[in-house]
């Protein structure tokens, strides 16, 4: 359902990128143009499901943030 979700995700207006980390638990942070284009994507009908599939069987705690990225820096040695 993941990788589902990640290749949807991809494919709706204003969809920027993803970033994902899995380890005890998992991260994923994904960016897009607008506000507008996030409540797209959480109400998109295909996205609705798995979120309900995910409060049901996979998920004990969830959060969602949403946050607008003033910079980003990164260093790589």
């Amino acid at each position: 359902m993941n990788a589902r979700m990640f290749e949807l995700a991809q494919q709706q207006k204003g969809y920027l990128g993803i970033e994902s980390a899995k380890s005890e638990i998992g991260l994923s942070v994904t960016y897009w143009e607008t506000l507008e284009d996030i409540v797209n994507w959480k109400n998109h009908a295909e996205h609705l499901l798995a979120q309900a599939k995910g409060y049901a069987i996979w998920y004990q705690a969830f959060a969602t943030r949403v946050c607008r990225v003033e910079r980003d820096n990164f260093y790589e040695k």
